[in-house]
């Protein structure tokens, strides 16, 4: 916290204003070139300072609270990567169809208990990951309006992934950070495999209840589980470098 008070005391308030500009939806905040725009901004400020691995943490953490979420002091002074593979991301986040052994097995090595609310609380989900609930028969064990109401979202049995078809995580508050999808996995209101294996694994299903149940339980888990996901190994000091455009190396810029 507080790292970039004096090398560029304006940091705060630029990315601020320009993140929480476009998260008059959520939409916004996944398209990168807000990422970009901020940054633009930053380097005008103060070239060469702020890194986009910063820019990405702290614009979360406003997101967070202008979805009705907690504020969650994060510290900063992360440096960017020189390289970025595909390979690396598929080794340590699991696939919305894995089993939930493998899910516990890949976020035991962030932290105890992490996965816990490292689940879709607010946003959508792209028909292609959840048809296969739909066609070709639907999943029993869907609740039956959720069910009618993702196959209106999801028509096609083989859908465009480049169209836009999204069924939102939360259908009942999907505008607002809160415990709302917790209550829905055990209401069988689920989109995806790995939702439903949260609500019956036996090994899960007691934090998804207390989850459900109480939401200031669940805000504080979840400020833990989002601290810890920003501080998992970061590059700080010389390791890495402060890219100058996000979506490249500076060696490639």
């Amino acid at each position: 916290m507080n790292y970039y008070k004096d090398s560029c005391p304006q940091a705060e308030d630029i990315w601020r204003v320009l993140s929480e500009k476009q998260t008059d939806r959520s939409f916004g905040m996944r398209n990168f070139r807000y990422i970009e725009t901020i940054k633009e901004a930053l380097e005008r400020e103060c070239p060469g300072v702020v890194s986009c691995a910063d820019i990405l943490v702290l614009s979360a953490r406003d997101g967070i609270v202008s979805l009705g979420g907690p504020y969650i002091p994060l510290k900063t002074g992360r440096r960017d990567g020189r390289k970025s593979r595909a390979n690396v991301l598929e080794q340590y986040l699991p696939d919305h169809n894995e089993s939930m052994s493998v899910v516990l097995e890949r976020f035991a090595n962030i932290g105890r208990h992490f996965w816990s609310c490292f689940f879709a609380c607010v946003g959508q989900t792209h028909c292609v990951k959840l048809v296969h609930c739909l066609c070709p028969e639907v999943d029993p064990v869907l609740n039956t309006d959720h069910a009618d109401h993702m196959l209106y979202k999801c028509p096609d049995p083989i859908p465009d992934p480049k169209a836009v078809q999204y069924v939102r995580n939360d259908k009942g508050t999907p505008m607002k950070l809160d415990n709302n999808y917790y209550r829905n996995i055990l209401d069988n209101k689920v989109l995806l495999i790995v939702d439903h294996q949260l609500a019956t694994d036996k090994r899960t299903k007691p934090f998804v209840k207390k989850m459900a149940k109480n939401q200031n339980y669940f805000f504080k888990e979840f400020a833990r589980a989002i601290t810890i996901l920003s501080e998992n190994n970061p590059l700080t000091g010389t390791k890495g470098e402060i890219r100058k455009q996000c979506n490249v190396a500076n060696k490639l810029h």
